[in-house]
């Protein structure tokens, strides 16, 4: 990792247990214009100050609807680009939500970019949200391939939104080598849904001993669809949630400590305490010498 200082911000810091990576949660609102929304995301990491990963929403290019077949872009395509170009600019890493076009439909994908502006991971929404009343599905092409990204000293998970429902993705992920995961959403409102989300968050990051960065859209007071609660958390290996930005804009950076990760791992080894020799069966099999 770079530790040299940027735009006269300070270096990566040391921590009780080693170096740390200091990410921003840009919780920020989405309109229906991908031009506005870059011009918001680079505000956000002008505020974003010496962090050295900022993680930004699901659907940062444009806000959820039928209108993102047309909107949707390649991940050459100008809002991406212009991603790359402010992660550059500002030497900090960016996650963030994107559409790309599919046939007749699109993929909702999370980009992951260095800090020198390069693409690093494209992570398409594996579990689509047809819940709720809603269907996902009808605009959207499911992906089928998760993704573990290096960025900024860190091996980051990808998860989007819905997909934090199902625990086999996150645990797939830490198999693959991730300490971090990074949930972006556009998390629908309604009864008990932003319970759901803090809960399901928490619990993601409990059962893994993962740190978890979890961000979500700020509501748009000019939008009625419902989409964009806030709450977006930055969750320790314990489940502690360290920084909770409530339900407005807001940009806070918070402290991942990888070694007090792996500390926690020591403490509670529940990820070596699994019995893959039963759950890995199919269902209704039985073990062997039964």
């Amino acid at each position: 990792m770079d530790n040299r200082p940027r735009h006269g911000r300070n270096p990566i810091r040391t921590g009780r247990l080693g170096a740390v990576t200091r990410v921003a949660l840009c919780q920020i609102p989405i309109s229906h214009d991908p031009k506005t929304n870059l011009e918001a995301a680079r505000q956000a990491l002008a505020e974003a100050g010496d962090a050295d990963l900022a993680v930004f929403p699901e659907a940062t290019l444009a806000r959820f609807g039928r209108g993102v077949t047309e909107t949707a872009e390649p991940l050459d395509g100008p809002f991406v680009t212009g991603l790359a170009d402010a992660a550059r600019e500002f030497h900090t890493a960016v996650i963030a939500g994107t559409f790309e076009p599919g046939d007749g439909r699109v993929r909702n994908t999370a980009v992951a970019i260095s800090e020198e502006g390069e693409l690093k991971a494209a992570y398409r929404k594996i579990h689509l949200f047809d819940s709720f009343g809603a269907r996902e599905s009808d605009l959207v092409v499911a992906g089928d391939a998760p993704a573990v990204v290096e960025l900024a000293g860190l091996r980051v998970g990808l998860i989007t939104c819905y997909d934090v429902r199902f625990p086999e993705l996150a645990r797939a992920l830490v198999d693959a080598g991730a300490d971090t995961f990074a949930v972006i959403a556009a998390w629908g409102s309604g009864p008990m849904k932003e319970e759901h989300w803090a809960t399901l968050v928490r619990a993601r990051a409990i059962e893994n001993t993962t740190w978890t960065v979890a961000v979500g859209q700020a509501p748009n007071p000019s939008a009625s669809d419902g989409f964009g609660v806030g709450r977006s958390m930055l969750v320790d290996p314990l489940g502690v949630v360290r920084h909770d930005l409530g339900p407005g804009r807001a940009v806070r950076t918070g402290e991942i400590d990888l070694a007090f990760g792996a500390e926690v791992r020591a403490t509670v080894p529940s990820l070596l305490h699994r019995r893959p020799d039963i759950f890995s069966r199919p269902s209704g099999e039985a073990a062997p010498g039964s």
